[in-house]
């Protein structure tokens, strides 16, 4: 029986997805629930799996085709007997194909069986490289192959040599500017950084958007992490990191300065009453803000699993649209990068965003006495429409006490 395969029905907020690879083509077996393409939003990346075991029969549309909630993408033939009558009710195929079959399957077999455990940015480079996975040592957990494993095989001399296993007929058409033979590559946006670019552009043009900064002694937060990470650890099963301690901070100063966690719809000012906290995650496809929901009810073990587990979902381009939807206030951490200090940009609609960066050794005046302690810069970005500059510096304020005396935390002081 024939199947038709559709994009399965696209949120509210998006209108299309695109069509961005098939791992399966047309007269291959599929398994039931294995990945037969990937459809990439303007939020993620939505895979769409088989219904049933059986035989890809065609595929209706092309890869980087925009695609719409509904849509037939391809047609199934449920069973496992229907590759032999697929194959019996093409009569034209046995004898222009029998010649041709040696070079037209043997080089691609190991690429689609590769390309099912790709991940999409993965994916990406292979296909605009032109490579086999097959041939590439992977690194990665079980078996898997990395950007990096990509990129160190490019680095080889004889890929480089091969181009990328690019015919030489590409090459020779390739556009060579200058005796220097250099050539610019032009590749569209993905729909993930030009979502990002407008949103960005958006957030600028319709909030007053200004940033204040302050900055944080760090060392009775690394000396309670010292002590305790490795108890913590044997009975949670997760590191303790930093952000845990930020992100209960940040709950603190909210439920003091309303305002910060409050968003403007035309011309009322909501004042949520829940800490659903956006913690920015840096992806190969950009950057993404899946949210803690309820935070302040979140223990420091509940917080650091889930922002594990968001990082771990937004790399292998398995996150959700419901983990990214939503949020009352963000936290970015530019400092795993090495930044020492940046002005982050709100994420409408909410109002303030709080900046993190490296913590550096600084000569400090504590007591009267001169000491080296871990110094971090933070900044706050807020709306300036609702959020004046006393609530935004006493915000900051109040994130610097709770973490440079983390007891109080505990103790809601």
């Amino acid at each position: 029986m024939a199947i038709e395969i559709k994009v399965p029905q696209l949120p509210e907020s998006v209108a299309d997805a695109t069509l961005v690879t098939w791992h399966k083509q047309a007269g291959q077996t599929v398994t039931r629930d294995e990945n037969l393409a990937d459809l990439e939003t303007d939020k993620v990346v939505l895979e769409v799996p088989a219904p049933v075991n059986g035989v890809l029969k065609e595929l209706k549309i092309v890869a980087g085709t925009s695609v719409t909630s509904g849509q037939v993408l391809a047609v199934l033939e449920e069973g496992a007997g229907a590759a032999p009558s697929a194959a019996a009710s093409s009569p034209a195929k046995p004898a222009a194909a029998t010649p041709a079959a040696p070079k037209a399957t043997a080089p691609t077999a190991p690429a689609a069986n590769q390309g099912d455990k790709l991940a999409p940015s993965v994916r990406r480079m292979v296909e605009e490289k032109q490579l086999d996975p097959a041939k590439i040592p992977a690194s990665g957990r079980d078996g898997r192959l990395t950007k990096g494993d990509v990129v160190e095989y490019l680095d080889q001399p004889a890929a480089k040599a091969a181009g990328g296993e690019k015919s030489a007929a590409s090459k020779a058409s390739a556009p060579v500017a200058g005796a220097a033979g250099r050539q610019d590559q032009r590749v569209p946006m993905t729909r993930l950084r030009a979502r990002i670019a407008e949103r960005l552009l958006e957030a600028q043009h319709t909030q007053a958007q200004l940033t204040t900064f302050n900055e944080i002694d760090l060392k009775s937060v690394m000396d309670v992490r010292a002590k305790y990470k490795e108890g913590f650890e044997k009975k949670h099963g997760v590191k303790l990191g930093f952000m845990s301690f930020f992100v209960k901070a940040a709950v603190e100063a909210l439920k003091r300065f309303p305002l910060v966690n409050a968003s403007i719809e035309g011309s009322d000012i909501v004042y949520h009453e829940y800490y659903d906290i956006g913690v920015a995650v840096s992806t190969d496809r950009g950057l993404m803000v899946p949210v803690l929901r309820d935070a302040d009810l979140q223990s420091y073990a509940d917080i650091e699993k889930n922002i594990g587990s968001f990082a771990t979902k937004a790399r292998e381009g398995k996150i959700s649209l419901e983990d990214l939807t939503g949020g009352t206030f963000s936290i970015t951490n530019g400092g795993t990068f090495g930044s020492l200090m940046s002005t982050p940009i709100v994420n409408p609609p909410q109002s303030a965003i709080l900046g993190m960066h490296a913590t550096k050794e600084r000569p400090m005046v504590v007591n009267g006495q001169i000491e080296i302690r871990p110094m971090m810069y933070v900044a706050l970005s807020y709306d300036h429409r609702i959020i004046d500059g006393r609530e935004a510096v006493q915000f900051l304020v109040t994130i610097k006490d709770c973490l440079e005396d983390p007891a109080r935390l505990l103790l809601g002081v």
